[in-house]
């Protein structure tokens, strides 16, 4: 079976452009809306198809009492007051946050770093398939995605467990410039033989 060609898709992901955190308001997705980019970005490479990263889908009074605990556990941390706020902030202002956890499982076959990459690749899918819904949606980490106590405490991880991302949803309200993007001549080398 050959595969369609699909140049809306490729034009997508040609111009695809995360949009900040900051400007993204309610309302956010609905829940079925949530369950069909949950879907989307479930469909990532999984070697070995481990399912090595779960999502928890944070909303409403999560986003609050997480908003708290990491300016809690900030403060416990030293952190720079501003740069804390900023933290703080991510979760006050989305309407919807999915965490991506990574969950690398035990295999002889596959390496924890391929687990790793699969989770990556589920933030990346979740992300654009929220974009390509029409909403907007930033993928995010800072320190609370591999703070032991604050995973564990605050979002019941297990051991060996982080956040790959958090992704922020929310609608769109402004669409930033393009950034400077590499160019190929620097990033990519052709071998021949």
């Amino acid at each position: 079976m050959q595969l369609a060609h699909r140049p809306e898709v490729l034009e997508f992901l040609l111009t695809r452009r995360s949009r900040p955190a900051k400007t993204l308001p309610g309302p956010g997705p609905a829940h079925a809306t949530r369950e069909t980019l949950l879907q989307a970005a479930a469909r990532s490479p999984d070697h070995g198809k481990l399912e090595p990263w779960r999502f928890l889908v944070l909303q409403g009074a999560a986003l609050t009492r997480l908003a708290e605990a990491t300016r809690e556990r900030g403060r416990a941390r030293g952190k720079d007051p501003d740069k804390l706020e900023k933290d703080v902030s991510g979760f006050v202002r989305s309407p919807a946050v999915i965490a991506v956890v990574a969950s690398p499982k035990p295999s002889e076959k596959i390496p924890e770093v391929e687990q790793t990459l699969s989770a990556g690749a589920v933030c990346l899918a979740l992300l654009n398939a929220a974009l390509a819904s029409g909403w907007g949606a930033n993928w995010l980490s800072s320190w609370m995605a591999y703070d032991p106590e604050f995973l564990t405490g605050q979002l019941g991880l297990d051991a060996g467990e982080f956040v790959a991302g958090f992704i922020h949803i929310g609608t769109e309200t402004s669409v930033p410039p393009d950034r400077p993007r590499p160019a190929l001549e620097q990033v990519v080398t052709w071998v021949d033989t």
